[in-house]
C-alpha cells in the first residue's frame, strides 16, 4: 500500500523547507514539490524528494499537476514559502484538503486589504496609507508625519522596506517600489505600497498555532534605513506581562483577519503605548524560529504545520523550559565566503551553518538575502543562550573576506 501523499506547493530554498518534506516522511507520508524552476532545490536532490514541474503561480496548473501524480488522492497539501500560500491555500480548498480560508489568505498576502481587516477588527496598527503614485505617497507623508516606513504591499523578507526620515528619502523610495514589476522569484509585484507612521520601539514575533500563542520572539535588527533582521531570542527575555500583551495583540490580530488553521506569523513593535501590530503572515516563521522554538521548549511547529495539513490534531505541548538564541552571519560589504571556523569548543553552541554561496562575489542586498550563515545557542539562562551566540558569531565572522576585486580597487 502506497503511503498518503503531502503535496509542497514551492518551498523555502533552505532551512524550514527541507524540513517539511522530512517531517512529512517522519509521518509516514511521501513529499512530492511542485516548483517551477525544480533547480532551486538542491535539498530535494540530497533528500530524493519527488519534483514535478509545473506553473505553480496558476492554480488551474497546480491542480492539474496534483491530479495527474500516481496514486491515490493526495492526504494533504501546504507550502513553506509566503509567496504561494495563496494559492496553495487555494488548491487545498479545491481538493477539499486541510488549509487556511483562501479568501483571508488572500487579504492578509496584501498588506493594505490586511491593515483594513485589522482596524476593522480593533487591533492597534500604525497610521498607514496605501499608495499607488509619487505625489499620492509624498501627500500620505505629509500627512502622516515623518519618520515613515515605507514597504510593498506584498512584499517579503524585509525587500523594499526602508525608513524614511525626510521627505527626499521618501519620494526617492517610493520611486524605487514604483518601477518595480517583479519579485525575487519572477512573480509580478503589486502596483501599490504602504506609507507607515515608524514605530519607535522592540520588535517581536508571537508564533500562532490555530488560534494559540506558541512563542514570543524578541528579534535583533540591523542598521536603519533598512529592516534586515540579524538575531533571535526564543522566548524573548521581557517580563511575564509584556509577553502577555504581545501574545493577546497577535491572538486578536489572528482571529480578526479570519485566520485560525495552522501556523501565523505576527511581527509586532511594543510601543510608548504598548503593541502595536506591524504585520500578519498566514505561513510558519522563517529565520529559524521554529528550530528555536523546538530547542528551547520542545514544540516542533514545523511537524505541526504539516501534520495539520494531514488532517491530523498538532502537538503543541512543551517540554522543557530552556532558552535559544540564533545570530545571523550579515554581509554588509562586498565580500567572499570561506570555510567556517570550528565553534565547537564554545559551551551552549548547538549549530554553525554557512547557507550562502562560496567564491562568489556577495553584495549587500539590505534584506534577507544578506543572511549568508548562522549560529545557534541553547541554554538554561537567556543571557547564557545569547552570548554563546554572540561569541559563536564573532567566530564565523571569519568566513566573510573582503572580496578579491574589492581589495584591487582600493
Amino acid at each position: 500500500m502506497m503511503p498518503p501523499t503531502l503535496v509542497l506547493v514551492e518551498s523555502n530554498t533552505t532551512g524550514t523547507g527541507r524540513l517539511f518534506a522530512r517531517r512529512a516522511r517522519e509521518l509516514g507520508a511521501m513529499p512530492v514539490l511542485l516548483a517551477e524552476d525544480p533547480d532551486r532545490y538542491a535539498y530535494a536532490r540530497e533528500d530524493d524528494v519527488p519534483v514535478v514541474r509545473t506553473d505553480t503561480g496558476s492554480l488551474d496548473a497546480v491542480l492539474a499537476a496534483v491530479r495527474a501524480l500516481p496514486g491515490a488522492s493526495p492526504a494533504g497539501l501546504t507550502t513553506s514559502s509566503d509567496y504561494f500560500v495563496p494559492v496553495a491555500a487555494a488548491a487545498a480548498r479545491a481538493l477539499d484538503l486541510p488549509g487556511p480560508d483562501p479568501r483571508a489568505v488572500r487579504r492578509v498576502r496584501h498588506k493594505g486589504s490586511q491593515r483594513a481587516d485589522l482596524v476593522a477588527g480593533g487591533v492597534p496598527v500604525a497610521a498607514h496609507a496605501l499608495v499607488s503614485g509619487l505625489e499620492e505617497a509624498l501627500s500620505a507623508v505629509d500627512r502622516i508625519g515623518l519618520p515613515v516606513v515605507l514597504k510593498p504591499a506584498d512584499g517579503s523578507g524585509s525587500m523594499g522596506v526602508r525608513l524614511c526620515t525626510t521627505r527626499q528619502e521618501a519620494a526617492e523610495h517610493a520611486a524605487r517600489l514604483l518601477a518595480r514589476t517583479h519579485n525575487e522569484r519572477g512573480m509580478p509585484v503589486a502596483r501599490d505600497f504602504l506609507v507607515e507612521q515608524y514605530v519607535d520601539g522592540r520588535e517581536f514575533s508571537v508564533e500562532v498555532f490555530g488560534q494559540r500563542a506558541v512563542a514570543v520572539v524578541a528579534k535583533h535588527l540591523g542598521a536603519a534605513p533598512h529592516f534586515v533582521e540579524i538575531g533571535h531570542d526564543v522566548p524573548a527575555p521581557v517580563p511575564a506581562a509584556e509577553a502577555d500583551a504581545l501574545a493577546a495583540t497577535a491572538v486578536h490580530a489572528v482571529k480578526a483577519l479570519g485566520l485560525g488553521f495552522g501556523a501565523a506569523h505576527v511581527e509586532l513593535r511594543l510601543g510608548p503605548d504598548g503593541p502595536v501590530l506591524i504585520e500578519v503572515n498566514a505561513r510558519l516563521a522563517g529565520g529559524m524560529i521554529p528550530e528555536l522554538i523546538r530547542a528551547a521548549s520542545g514544540v516542533d511547529l514545523v511537524l505541526a504545520q504539516v501534520t495539520a495539513a494531514l488532517g491530523r490534531p498538532a502537538d503543541l505541548e512543551p517540554r522543557s523550559a530552556r532558552h535559544s538564541s540564533l545570530r545571523f552571519l550579515v554581509v554588509d560589504a562586498p565580500s567572499e565566503l570561506g570555510d567556517a571556523p570550528d565553534t565547537g569548543d564554545l559551551p551552549h553552541v548547538t549549530g554553525t551553518t554557512l547557507t550562502g554561496r562560496r567564491g562568489i562575489r556577495l553584495v549587500p542586498q539590505h534584506d534577507y538575502r544578506d543572511r549568508v550563515g548562522h549560529v545557534t545557542a541553547t541554554a538554561l539562562t537567556a543571557e547564557d543562550a545569547a552570548r554563546a551566540a554572540e561569541s559563536a558569531l564573532a567566530r564565523l565572522r571569519t568566513a566573510l573576506r573582503p572580496h578579491p576585486h574589492e581589495e584591487a580597487t582600493v
